[in-house]
């Protein structure tokens, strides 16, 4: 994958995170405060524990960091996957941000 192509599918990723926030401060009572700093979203649940996504562009990884740990996540040419082969970016994000906030949400 090319430079440009990674930060596309990274910007795409980024954005699609926002607009879940977005959608689930609507339709649950999650108050996710998402703040955007460049490559770096800090996901700030109403309890303040956070979770941190950040670009790794010489990597071409994007990286999650939240209480159970830290990951890395590589475009497999379909979806983000984590380098150690444990799993689907979202899914992962779904469930440590569910694990936060105590509600079931769905990214």
């Amino acid at each position: 994958m090319t430079d440009l192509e990674y930060l596309d599918r990274a910007e795409a990723l980024l954005k699609a995170v926002e607009l879940s926030c977005d959608r689930l401060n609507d339709e649950t009572d999650a108050d996710i405060d998402a703040q955007r700093v460049g490559g770096m979203i800090t996901l700030v649940f109403a309890n303040r524990s956070q979770i941190v996504i950040n670009l790794q562009k010489p990597l071409q990884e994007v990286w999650l960091a939240a209480k159970a740990g830290g990951f890395h996540y590589r475009f497999d040419g379909e979806t983000w996957q984590d380098t150690k082969g444990q799993g689907e970016f979202l899914a992962h994000l779904s469930r440590y941000a569910s694990e936060q906030s105590g509600l079931a949400l769905r990214f």
